[in-house]
């Protein structure tokens, strides 16, 4: 078995690791203080919209075509 401080690979690649964990931590810590700062943004405006309800009784063809 060799020695495990003689392997600089290993070590190359455990130090990538952290440095992207602490890269993901530190990005998400940014981005959840800026959108802690921003005003709440409604994503669709609102606009009046028309309904238009039909009522259909049981006599009628629409109703005994659906059913």
């Amino acid at each position: 078995m060799s020695d495990w401080t003689s392997l600089w690979y290993v070590w190359l690649i455990l130090l990538l690791v952290f440095l992207l964990l602490l890269c993901g931590v530190s990005v998400s810590c940014v981005k959840f203080c800026c959108r802690k700062k921003r005003l709440p943004v409604e994503p669709f405006p609102r606009h009046p919209c028309d309904l238009t309800v039909i009522g259909i009784d049981s006599d009628s063809t629409a109703h005994s075509t659906v059913t």
